[in-house]
């Protein structure tokens, strides 16, 4: 016979995560880990780096809990605390970091609609992560998670021409792999 766990609401988990109850953070990490591991693993530079970012993460979650208010979606909330953890475990063992001058950097005009959506958004988030640290860390914060430059400086302790340079060069990079990967694609369907 199955054992058939109780249904709680989220509210209910996070008041039993508040008083230390284990079984309610086993529920808690079930229920976000694969979305939350997603997160982790683009700021990551491999899968075992993803899943320490994870666990971090969601050491921070259980003792941040009481401060989370109720407002917005706990699904936010538990992301937002993903990405820091995943920012300070960069920091913490990514120690060098390609920094480029802003007037070194190149404006590049964003690649065309149509090539980026006919790609699978797993052959995108691929070539993301084949990204250098640097140039990964800015470029989730900024095209992904939808930080400002300013903010990103402040996040990774960088200059914002720092982050707009690493914006760019990152964009650079996944113009041309994308073309490549589009050109390949076009080569072996004819």
């Amino acid at each position: 016979m199955m054992f058939l766990e109780q249904q709680y609401t989220i509210k209910d988990l996070i008041k039993k995560c508040i008083t230390g109850d284990r079984k309610a953070q086993e529920m808690l990490y079930n229920k976000y880990s694969a979305k939350m591991f997603g997160v982790c693993l683009r700021y990551a530079k491999d899968k075992m780096e993803a899943e320490d970012m994870l666990q971090n993460g969601f050491i921070r979650v259980f003792q941040k809990m009481q401060t989370y208010k109720g407002e917005g979606s706990f699904e936010g909330w538990v992301r937002r605390i993903m990405v820091h953890s995943s920012i300070e475990y960069y920091r913490k063992y990514h120690k060098i970091m390609q920094l480029v001058d802003l007037d070194d950097a190149e404006d590049v005009p964003a690649t065309s609609f149509g090539t980026v959506a006919n790609m699978v958004a797993n052959e995108l988030l691929v070539l993301i992560s084949q990204l250098t640290p640097g140039y990964r860390l800015v470029f989730n914060l900024y095209a992904i998670e939808g930080y400002s430059h300013k903010e990103i400086a402040e996040l990774v302790g960088i200059t914002e021409g720092a982050s707009k340079s690493q914006l760019s060069r990152a964009r650079t990079i996944l113009k041309e792999r994308i073309l490549k990967t589009q050109v390949k694609k076009y080569e072996n369907a004819g």
